[in-house]
C-alpha cells in the first residue's frame, strides 16, 4: 500500500523552508510520494498575491522532477473556498488503497478545530505537523521538525523593498518572481 503526503499551500512563493520539510517528510515518514496542492484561496488567509498560474509555475520550477514531489492543481479548478477535504477526497479517489498524510504548517494548528469538516477529514487522513520555528512545540499531532527561517511574507516583503532573494527560494522560482514583476510595492 502506498502512502502518500499531500501538502497544501498558497506557495506565495514556494521556497527552500517548504521544500526541505518536504523532503524531510518524505524521508522520515517513509512515503512514497508528496503531492503539493497549491490553494486557490484560503478560507482563513488573505488571497495570494501571485496569481494562480505564476504559483503553480513557480511550484513546477522548484520541484521540476525531483523524486517523490508531485503537483496537482485540483484546487485551482474549483471555485474558491479551497478546502482540504474536497481535496483530500479528490486525490483519494485517483490513488486507491493509499494512505494518506495530511502534511500542514505548524500556524494551522491552533485553527484546525475550524477546518471545513475536520472531523470526517481526520477520519482520512494521518495529520502531521511541519514545523519551521525550532522550538520545543507540543501537539496532539506528530511534527517534523527543522529550525528554518524562511517564510514567504519575509520574501515577498524583500522583494517590495528591493532586497535579494537569493537562496530562500529555488533560482528558477527567483526568476518567475522577477520577470513576472511579483510582489513589487505597487505591483499586482
Amino acid at each position: 500500500m502506498n502512502k502518500i503526503g499531500i501538502y497544501g499551500g498558497s506557495f506565495d512563493p514556494v521556497h527552500h523552508g517548504h521544500l526541505i520539510l518536504a523532503r524531510d517528510a518524505l524521508e522520515q515518514l517513509a512515503l512514497d510520494k508528496i503531492i503539493f496542492t497549491p490553494a486557490a484561496a484560503s478560507p482563513f488567509k488573505e488571497a495570494p498575491m501571485a496569481s494562480a498560474d505564476l504559483r503553480l509555475a513557480m511550484l513546477h520550477a522548484a520541484i521540476g522532477k525531483q523524486d517523490g514531489f508531485e503537483i496537482d492543481d485540483c484546487e485551482l479548478h474549483r471555485p474558491p473556498p479551497s478546502y482540504t477535504i474536497d481535496t483530500v477526497k479528490e486525490i483519494s479517489a485517483r490513488e486507491r488503497d493509499a494512505k494518506m498524510v495530511l502534511l500542514i504548517g505548524q500556524d494551522n494548528v491552533p485553527g484546525l478545530p475550524r477546518w471545513h469538516r475536520i472531523d470526517e477529514l481526520k477520519k482520512l487522513v494521518r495529520i502531521v505537523v511541519l514545523d519551521r520555528t525550532g522550538t520545543n512545540v507540543s501537539s496532539d499531532y506528530e511534527i517534523i521538525q527543522r529550525k528554518i527561517d524562511i517564510s514567504a511574507t519575509e520574501i515577498r516583503n524583500r522583494v517590495a523593498r528591493g532586497l535579494s532573494i537569493r537562496y530562500l527560494v529555488p533560482a528558477a522560482v527567483e526568476e518567475i518572481i522577477r520577470q513576472g514583476n511579483l510582489y513589487r510595492e505597487g505591483a499586482k
